[in-house]
């Protein structure tokens, strides 16, 4: 972002020296820190929410991918039974009502050139 280097730090701590004294530059300097630190702890807790967030919008991508993947499975698994009923019923049917090329005659006819 920008660059400060060490020359540059020192005319900024005698300036400030120089404006605020030395009787009151610890005093400065330790709300300088305190404001720094809890600073920085919002900009990181700031970080940990949007981490947050941005880990929940995938959980729930990943949620309602899982939730299209499984009605497709039971769209797939309800086909499936159905078709399933639908041939143990033409099973059931055949059985009940057989057709006549299905059943064999009731005295067959011994083949003619036997001795």
């Amino acid at each position: 972002m920008f660059e400060v280097n060490f020359s540059e730090i020192m005319v900024i701590m005698v300036v400030t020296l120089v404006v605020i004294g030395p009787e009151r530059l610890p005093q400065v300097a330790r709300t300088l820190g305190k404001f720094w630190g809890k600073l920085q702890r919002y900009v990181n807790q700031v970080k940990q929410e949007v981490n947050k967030s941005m880990e929940m919008e995938e959980l729930r991508a990943v949620e309602s991918k899982i939730k299209a993947e499984t009605a497709a499975l039971e769209r797939s698994v309800q086909q499936v039974n159905t078709d399933i009923n639908q041939e143990v019923q033409q099973l059931g049917r055949e059985l009940e009502n057989p057709s006549p090329a299905a059943v064999p005659p009731a005295n067959p006819t011994p083949p003619a050139n036997q001795p």
